[in-house]
């Protein structure tokens, strides 16, 4: 294996479970956030936003949320990465 090779992203979408979703407003339009995009950094650390649609309906833009600082999501989000990497090293190659 080459430790040379770098690989320029790792993210993975992880949706999140109705339970734990909350709404935010951007422009004057309310969004329930639905789904989490967790990358991983250079440094090993973890960065997530947060992405959903138009509570009124549409597809609407696609706008990145902060994620709020509770311990369910950061739970939700390690659990994630977590889930992400065991289903990346069982990789089976190119079907």
């Amino acid at each position: 294996m080459d430790s040379d090779l770098e690989v320029s992203a790792a993210a993975v979408n992880i949706s999140i479970p109705a339970e734990l979703r909350w709404t935010d407003t951007r422009r004057g339009t309310e969004f329930q956030l639905t789904t989490l995009n967790v990358r991983l950094r250079p440094d090993g650390h973890l960065a997530a936003k947060a992405y959903g649609r138009p509570v009124e309906g549409g597809r609407g833009a696609y706008v990145s949320f902060p994620v709020p600082d509770r311990p369910e999501l950061a739970a939700l989000i390690a659990e994630g990465a977590s889930r992400a990497g065991t289903l990346w090293a069982a990789h089976r190659g190119l079907g």
